[in-house]
């Protein structure tokens, strides 16, 4: 099958003119503050919009905008890789970040909206590329192509194709038959609890601008904090805050719409929601219990401490508001555990999402009852409606492979001489795109010692992670790359 090349470069061009947009977004925020890293800025800003015209110009007098599947898996890969180059120039232009191995990681980790940094003193970083790095994450929230999508309607030919290879979730849901109104939608949805938060954290008493950084960062579930503390130490209602909004952004867009249409009955007949929600309480209470056994801590700070930690892993947003690997060695396996759950399909949460974790379960409960009774027809059903078995296929195969990708991570960082619970933690949450670990790059530590080779390894479990696997390993078969 052969590529659209022309296209293919096109929606790339068009990419990168977003992505030097945002960068120069950056400017007044660093001429405000009076910092000279503008010129940084503004350089990377040109740099990219430049290439970006470069690269339409090139790829100019298209003869067809049509996209298939192939296409839309090569330009969803390519361009996250692209951005993420590009997106590291602002750290190496500045001299924030002037090895490219650790700005690459660093800018990957945010469009990703891992969280992993590699940063030992964040409040020495300037406003100006501090913000940049918010940016990062809140872009990659919701996803770069489906912010192409929402405004460039001309690539509403083959949008599709591009929707599903970046939407995360079994399946994208689409709030309008148009992908374009569906992905206008999402971003208005997007932009307006962003705000929403933003004014919420002003109000509680944190400052414009960390106020600002902290609702980009959390409703993209990132969890990059302009703080080298996190929010270890700010106001309790700053906390409940953040708690809040991680959880709203853990739960499918496409639900927090219906609830902000006063449709609740979809929103409460919704399995996964109820699982999450469930799920999220459980292990609240576990933890709460166990700290007030263990500490002298009082009831409020037990349970907003376990609230606050719970949330942000299972929603793979990685705020830290306390060390949860200094509690007990249970609870650091349970949070160790947290790290392959995520939150729900359409949010912008990592992981591997509770929509397959409920499919898996259903499915190995009704395998028992099938060894019984061979000849019935038991069909996993979700919300009351039976999953088709293709799905739950593609659940299996999905889980299996992030397992095999996990295991692999896990030796090839062992081999560089990391330690077995580092390596562990930084996999883990490295393919869960959650942000801290256990081990040396836990709560309160970084990734900053990682070996040169270990931290592209990370890079590309983030990318994969982000994508969901499949998008990405298609590219590395040889089936991809025939002609039928």
């Amino acid at each position: 099958m052969r590529f659209n090349l022309k296209v293919i470069g096109d929606i790339l061009g068009i990419l990168l003119l977003i992505n030097g947009g945002f960068m120069a977004l950056c400017l007044p925020i660093s001429l405000y503050y009076g910092e000279h890293d503008w010129i940084a800025i503004l350089t990377s800003s040109l740099v990219t919009l430049g290439s970006g015209f470069l690269l339409r110009y090139l790829t100019r007098n298209k003869k067809s905008k049509e996209l298939k599947k192939k296409d839309g898996y090569l330009i969803v890969t390519a361009g996250w890789i692209f951005m993420s180059i590009f997106g590291a120039l602002p750290y190496i232009i500045s001299g924030s970040i002037p090895n490219f191995t650790d700005a690459f990681f660093e800018t990957i980790s945010g469009y990703t909206t891992t969280g992993a940094s590699i940063l030992t003193d964040i409040e020495a970083v300037p406003n100006g590329i501090l913000f940049w790095r918010s940016l990062t994450q809140w872009i990659g929230g919701m996803g770069i192509i489906v912010l192409a999508l929402a405004i460039l309607p001309f690539l509403g030919i083959g949008g599709m194709q591009l929707f599903v290879a970046e939407a995360p979730g079994i399946t994208p849901d689409k709030l309008q038959p148009r992908i374009q109104e569906t992905a206008k939608r999402l971003w208005f949805l997007y932009v307006g609890l962003t705000l929403a938060e933003a004014i919420a954290l002003y109000v509680a008493g944190m400052g414009p601008f960390d106020a600002i950084n902290h609702s980009l960062t959390t409703m993209a579930t990132g969890g990059f904090s302009t703080k080298n503390d996190s929010l270890q130490f700010v106001d309790p209602v700053i906390q409940y805050i953040v708690i809040f909004f991680m959880f709203l952004a853990g739960t499918s867009f496409t639900l927090t719409y219906f609830g902000l249409k006063r449709n609740f009955k979809k929103v409460f007949k919704n399995e996964e929601f109820l699982v999450y929600l469930t799920f999220t309480a459980v292990i609240t209470v576990i933890v709460t219990v166990t700290l007030l056994v263990v500490n002298d801590k009082p009831f409020e700070n037990s349970f907003r401490d376990a609230l606050f930690q719970v949330v942000s892993l299972i929603t793979t947003t990685g705020f830290v508001s306390a060390d949860y690997t200094s509690w007990t060695p249970f609870l650091s396996v349970l949070f160790f555990i947290l790290l392959f759950v995520g939150g729900s399909a359409g949010s912008t949460a990592g992981g591997v999402k509770v929509i397959r974790h409920v499919v898996l379960f259903k499915n190995s409960f009704l395998e028992l009852k099938r060894q019984l009774h061979p000849s019935a027809v038991m069909p996993v059903r979700i919300s009351g409606k039976a999953v088709e078995q293709s799905i739950v296929y593609n659940v299996l195969a999905f889980i299996m492979i992030y397992i095999l990708v996990f295991l692999v991570g896990v030796t090839l960082l062992s081999s560089m001489n990391v330690d077995f619970d580092t390596a562990f933690g930084a996999v883990a949450t490295s393919l869960g795109n959650v942000g801290p670990g256990i081990g040396d790059v836990g709560p309160l530590n970084n990734f900053a010692g990682m070996p040169t080779a270990g931290k592209w390894l990370l890079s590309a479990l983030m990318l994969l992670g982000r994508l969901e696997l499949f998008t990405v390993l298609m590219l590395l078969s040889p089936h991809f790359w025939r002609k039928r």
